[in-house]
C-alpha cells in the first residue's frame, strides 16, 4: 500500500488565527485560553486528516504564524523588520502583483532582522505543540506523525542578517541554535520535517543577481549547515521539503529541479518532498527517471500529487497516475503520496478553501489506493 502524507500546514480556524495575531500584535490575550484553543484545534485537525485517509499526519502547524518566521517567538536575536522582496516572476508581471496586493493576496506579518545573537528561549512552545499532536494522534488513531521545523537556510531567507559578519556565520549560528529543536522533535517519537524552500524559492527572491551555478553553490552551503544541525538525528527520522513558493503565479523564474537535484540528494534526510502537480513542475518527474542511478539507496520520494494553490479537486485517477510515475522509478515501498506544499502556509491566509483542502487530501488517499491496487 502506498502511504499518504502532506507537507504540513493546514487551514486554521478563525479563533486560532485571532489568538495568533493577538500575540503577533502584542495585544492582551488569555494564555490559558490560547493553549486550550490550540489543543482543541490540533485534535480536530488530526481527526480530519485521519478521516481523509492520511496515514502520516501533522499538527497542521496550528500554533505558528508561518513556517519560518515563528522562530522570532522562540529564539533571541530578532528585532525590527526585514525588507520585503517580491519574487522575480511577480515583478515581471506588475499588474498581477498589484492585483494580489489589492486583493489581500499577500499575507501581512512581521519579518524581523537578525540583530543579535540567536539563542533558544527554551523548548516550552515546541513541547506544547508536540503534546497536542501526540494527544490528537492517540485520540483519533493516527499511528505516524511528523512535525515541521524551519531550516537554517529558510530562516536566513526571511529573517535577514544584520548581526553576524557573513552569511556563512549566520547560517552556522542558526544551525547551532536549531539543533535542539530538531532533536526534541525526534526524541518525542515524531518524524522531523525540515522546510527548505531556500533551496529553490530563494533563487528568484534573494539571489536574482547570481547565475544558476552560483546559486547552487549557495544552496550547497545551506545543506551543509542543515546537515551539521542534524548531526545527532538519525537520517531515517528526517523529511526535507523543497519548493518554489506556494503561491499562484507565473513562476517563470523558477530554477529547474535538474539543477538542484544533486544538492537536494545530499541532505541528511531519508524522505524527500517536492512539487510535481502544479503546471510549472509537473514535467520534472523525468528528472528522477533520468537520474535514477543518482538517487541514494533508501531515499523515499514523496512527490506532491495534489496542488495546493488551486481549488480544483484532483480526480483520484490523476493522482494514481502521478504516483505511478515514481513507483515505476524506485518501487512502491519507496514512494509516499504527498502534496505540493502546505494548505495553510501563513495563518489566516490560503488560496484553497479549508473544506476543499481536505477534499484534496481525500482524493490523494483515493489515488494512492488505486495505485496500490494496480
Amino acid at each position: 500500500m502506498v502511504q499518504t502524507t502532506h507537507v504540513g500546514s493546514l487551514p486554521r480556524t478563525q479563533d486560532v488565527v485571532d489568538f495568533i495575531f493577538a500575540r503577533e500584535r502584542e495585544e492582551a490575550y488569555d494564555p490559558a485560553a490560547f493553549d486550550a484553543a490550540m489543543t482543541a484545534a490540533v485534535s480536530e485537525t488530526v481527526r480530519r486528516q485521519v478521516a481523509a485517509g492520511v496515514g502520516i499526519v501533522s499538527d497542521g502547524e496550528t500554533s505558528k504564524i508561518s513556517y519560518a518566521t515563528y522562530v522570532k517567538d522562540r529564539y533571541t536575536g530578532f528585532s525590527g523588520d526585514s525588507k520585503r522582496n517580491a519574487p522575480a516572476d511577480l515583478k515581471k508581471f506588475p499588474g498581477f502583483l498589484k492585483r494580489l496586493a489589492e486583493d489581500g493576496g499577500t499575507p501581512q506579518y512581521a519579518r524581523p532582522m537578525c540583530t543579535g545573537e540567536v539563542t533558544s528561549k527554551g523548548q516550552n512552545e515546541l513541547e506544547k505543540d508536540i503534546a497536542n499532536l501526540k494527544a490528537g494522534m492517540a485520540e483519533h488513531g493516527a499511528a505516524q506523525g511528523f512535525m515541521n521545523a524551519a531550516s537554517p537556510g529558510v530562516i536566513s531567507l526571511f529573517l535577514q542578517n544584520e548581526h553576524y559578519p557573513s552569511r556563512d556565520a549566520y547560517l552556522a549560528a542558526l544551525a547551532d541554535a536549531m539543533r535542539a529543536e530538531y532533536e526534541t522533535i525526534v526524541g518525542a517519537g515524531l518524524m522531523l520535517q525540515l522546510d527548505c524552500p531556500d533551496l529553490a524559492l530563494s533563487r528568484h527572491m534573494l539571489f536574482n543577481d547570481l547565475s544558476d551555478a552560483e546559486f547552487v553553490k549557495i544552496a550547497a552551503g545551506h545543506v551543509e549547515a542543515l546537515n551539521h544541525a542534524l548531526e545527532n538525528v538519525p537520517e531515517e527520522s528526517v523529511r526535507i521539503h523543497i519548493c518554489w513558493g506556494n503561491y499562484e503565479g507565473p513562476h517563470v523564474c523558477d530554477i529547474g529541479m535538474e539543477k538542484v537535484f544533486d544538492t537536494l540528494m545530499q541532505a541528511k534526510a531519508r524522505y524527500v518532498l517536492f512539487e510535481t502537480s502544479n503546471p510549472r513542475h509537473a514535467h520534472e518527474w523525468t528528472v528522477f527517471r533520468d537520474r535514477k542511478a543518482d538517487i541514494p539507496d533508501g531515499k523515499v520520494l514523496v512527490p506532491g500529487v495534489v496542488d495546493t494553490t488551486t481549488n480544483f479537486v484532483e480526480h483520484p485517477e490523476v493522482v494514481a497516475q502521478r504516483i505511478e510515475r515514481f513507483t515505476g522509478i524506485v518501487g512502491h515501498d519507496r514512494v509516499i503520496a504527498g502534496s505540493d506544499c502546505g494548505f495553510g502556509t501563513f495563518a489566516g491566509y490560503g488560496s484553497v478553501d479549508p473544506d476543499i483542502a481536505y477534499a484534496k487530501l481525500e482524493a490523494l488517499s483515493a489515488g494512492a489506493k488505486l495505485a496500490s491496487e494496480r
